[in-house]
């Protein structure tokens, strides 16, 4: 009977065990502020990259079961090395880093400017899935700012690489107060997670909202303003 019990116990635990194991595997854990890059991550050239990849990639389809001499199938690990390095995960290389250029503040605005809506599409590091979304970014100058369309542009450089998204809404901020050389920035992501939504817990009706707000954005009038900017339709 002991036995039995033991056996039974046994089985239990390992069963507790892959249950925390799987739960483990589908936490969201940010481990730094920095993207976790290799100090060699730059020493291939992106040709390199792409060809390593290309063929890690046919070994995990072959793997699959997939027909790799199929005409639609044989050109697939190509375009999903070139997609990684190329595109979706450009934002890695900080060569793809957008040149903010600073301009002096002629005009004096000193009032709130705010970018809604900039799109993002990033991947969640943990399972290479999309996360697709809303940016909405705003300063309050001093006595520089930058063109519009640099606000997009860091937006999209961060999103370009395996992503938390707490980490990417304060990498913006972070940049956009390096840009501007003041604290007055706000950022805002409301974005779907597909590693939600398509796998594990399978929830299609959830979204993730993150802030940031640094400088006169730490008021209450100040984040209430940008809020009302933000949810106001067209």
């Amino acid at each position: 009977m002991k036995q039995k019990e033991t056996l039974w116990n046994t089985m239990d635990n390992h069963s507790n065990n892959i249950d925390r194991d799987e739960e483990a595997i589908d936490d969201h854990v940010m481990s730094s502020l920095d993207t976790p890059l290799r100090a060699d991550a730059f020493a291939l050239s992106d040709a390199e990259k792409v060809e390593i990849i290309k063929g890690h990639f046919h070994e995990i389809m072959h793997t699959l079961g997939l027909d790799l001499t199929d005409d639609s199938l044989k050109g697939t690990p190509l375009r999903v090395a070139k997609m990684y390095v190329k595109e979706i995960f450009s934002g890695l290389n900080p060569e793809n880093k957008p040149v903010a250029r600073r301009f002096e503040n002629k005009y004096m605005y000193n009032k709130m400017l705010v970018e809604r809506d900039i799109t993002v599409y990033s991947s969640c590091e943990h399972h290479f899935v999309p996360i697709i979304g809303k940016a909405h970014v705003a300063y309050i100058p001093n006595e520089h700012v930058i063109g519009l369309s640099k606000l997009n542009r860091i937006v999209h450089y961060y999103a370009r690489r395996p992503q938390v998204q707490e980490r990417m809404t304060m990498q913006i901020a972070d940049e956009l107060k390096q840009a501007l050389q003041t604290e007055n920035v706000a950022v805002m992501i409301e974005a779907d997670h597909l590693c939600v939504m398509s796998r594990g817990v399978g929830d299609v009706s959830s979204s993730t909202i993150t802030a940031e707000y640094s400088g006169l954005f730490d008021k209450q009038e100040y984040r209430t303003e940008f809020l009302s900017h933000i949810r106001s339709k067209h």
